[in-house]
């Protein structure tokens, strides 16, 4: 059945109009004419266009509507719910920002400000290009590294709440200029340049630290500190799976960017998980037991040499 455009706004209830914006934007496209020149419709245009109300309803735009003699509704449908989804979660930050706010007696102070503007244009999306672009300046050309920083990307990629605190909106600001800092990518690529391009087997490596922390942690556990014979042999079973010297271990440690530890506490408060997390109680008890070995060595060395001074001629 055929219908010219006047009977089809009557029985769908949209304006004639609407539907000549529709039919001109290719979102209701033209089937045929009258000798006259007047556009006919069919059944098949009547059930369109019921389903161009509704996705515009819904806030699906125009070329993605115009799209769909390409594409399933199925398709369209997600991306537009993925597309809502992330608006939600916009919305329900500056939700948490404005609530954070208007708490506090008097006019908002200037970092409010700061606060709600940036969080306005950094949302999840914006989130994953930046470690993304991290991933690919700090990995470089050096393989073994950009597949170490690959598997910890989506660890370094922490999800906001539905209610974020002001604590955790603030982990996630300074999330942000972490990984964006230049000083802080341009240190990494420094510190683990040697390490990454000895030949090194990500997975192989990837076991071996698996191994490292489980042996710190149950010595941490079981309440050996750090300085006594028995984390001495601890010790020494460590720098045997890592293939280190004390000097060198400890010269690692020293050359640390403590930023790095920081990325993965801002980590923590966002996710709203326990802190300090396991890898950093487990590097934390190999670098005291280093640092006590370390000095007891140079205390040992030091009375050696005043006690070979004091019998001098």
């Amino acid at each position: 059945m055929s219908y010219t455009i006047g009977r089809l706004a009557k029985l769908t209830g949209l304006p004639v109009k609407t539907i000549r914006f529709y039919s001109d934007a290719g979102v209701l496209p033209e089937r045929e004419r009258t000798p006259s020149g007047y556009r006919l419709y069919g059944d098949e245009d009547r059930a369109r266009l019921e389903l161009i109300r509704t996705l515009r309803e819904i806030g699906v735009d125009l070329a993605t509507i115009r799209s769909l003699g390409d594409r399933r509704l199925r398709s369209v449908l997600d991306l537009h719910l993925k597309a809502v989804e992330t608006q939600l979660k916009s919305l329900q930050r500056t939700r948490a920002v404005l609530r954070a706010t208007l708490a506090r007696d008097g006019d908002p102070a200037e970092e409010d400000l700061r606060r709600l503007h940036a969080l306005g244009r950094l949302g999840a999306a914006e989130m994953a290009i930046l470690l993304d672009e991290f991933v690919d300046e700090v990995g470089g050309d050096i393989e073994a590294r950009h597949e170490w920083l690959t598997h910890m990307r989506d660890c370094m990629l922490p999800e906001l709440p539905e209610e974020p605190t002001t604590a955790q909106l603030d982990a996630w600001l300074e999330l942000a200029e972490l990984l964006a800092d230049e000083d802080y990518r341009d240190s990494l690529r420094r510190q683990s340049g040697d390490f990454w391009t000895e030949e090194r087997d990500y997975g192989a490596w990837h076991e071996i630290n698996i191994q490292v922390m489980r042996e710190a942690l149950t010595a941490s556990q079981a309440g050996i500190e750090p300085g006594s014979p028995e984390s001495e042999q601890v010790l020494d079973r460590i720098l045997a799976l890592m293939g280190q010297s004390r000097e060198e271990a400890l010269r690692a440690f020293d050359e640390h960017d403590p930023r790095a530890a920081r990325l993965w506490e801002l980590v923590s408060i966002i996710q709203d998980t326990p802190w300090p997390s396991e890898p950093t109680l487990a590097y934390g008890w190999i670098e005291a037991t280093l640092r006590r070995a370390s000095s007891t060595s140079r205390v040992s060395s030091t009375s050696r040499v005043s006690s070979t001074r004091g019998t001098a001629p």
